[in-house]
């Protein structure tokens, strides 16, 4: 773990509106003390340059203009956050860097959010994989957990390190707002963490360059929030 220092809505309603609220229980050695919150917004990186592919931790690629162009329309003027946390790769940590230089936070860069490895698949563009393989596309969709390309992180080792990165940030920080500048994939696992789903089902879930969830851990439990 590196620590360092590496137009947005005017509110927290604009930054998450609307929203729907899902609560699952935590175990009692993690739940925080009554009235105490801690906020943790995930924001996935903008188009990084290349274009779209299976880019995992394999392909390093850094934010096009376009890319930083959509992150910075993702944040606007919103400045609540405490600390900003970032995956290790470059498409994030670039711009959890602005981000925490122009408000002066402390900025923390996680090697556990960074995106899982595509194995075969890593660089590929997604048509080139589908249309090689139809058949092994289709069911990775179906069940990412049993049909995976050859050489890919499994998904339980995944989701366990992406786990275990969001409930220390909690514990860290019982009572900030933290931002997480991330990937797709570490906003899936943190959506099955919240849902309690299975691990075969997150591929069929998406979001676009610079989208963005919320989790926020209360007394009562880890609650998700889903904007736009």
């Amino acid at each position: 773990m590196i620590r360092g220092r590496c137009k947005t809505p005017d509110s927290e309603q604009d930054w998450l509106s609307p929203v729907i609220q899902v609560i699952i229980s935590i175990s009692p050695s993690s739940r925080p003390t009554h009235g105490t919150m801690s906020t943790l917004d995930l924001l996935r990186h903008g188009e990084p340059d290349g274009g779209v592919c299976y880019r995992g931790d394999g392909v390093d690629d850094p934010l096009s203009e376009r890319g930083w162009a959509q992150m910075w329309a993702a944040v606007g003027e919103f400045s609540d956050w405490t600390h900003v946390v970032s995956s290790p790769l470059l498409r994030c940590c670039h711009f959890a860097e602005a981000v925490a230089e122009r408000y002066h936070l402390p900025l923390v860069v996680d090697g556990r959010f960074r995106e899982m490895s595509f194995g075969t698949w890593e660089g590929r563009r997604h048509e080139e994989v589908r249309d090689a393989d139809p058949d092994a596309y289709y069911a990775f969709f179906r069940d990412a957990v049993n049909h995976r390309p050859p050489g890919m992180e499994p998904l339980d080792t995944f989701y366990a390190r992406v786990r275990s990165g969001i409930l220390d940030v909690f514990d860290e920080h019982p009572e900030g707002h933290i931002l997480l500048v991330c990937h797709l994939g570490v906003m899936r696992a943190a959506t099955a963490l919240a849902l309690e789903m299975p691990l075969s089902a997150i591929y069929r879930m998406h979001a676009p360059y610079a989208g963005r969830i919320r989790l926020r851990r209360t007394a009562r439990g880890i609650e998700l929030w889903f904007g736009h």
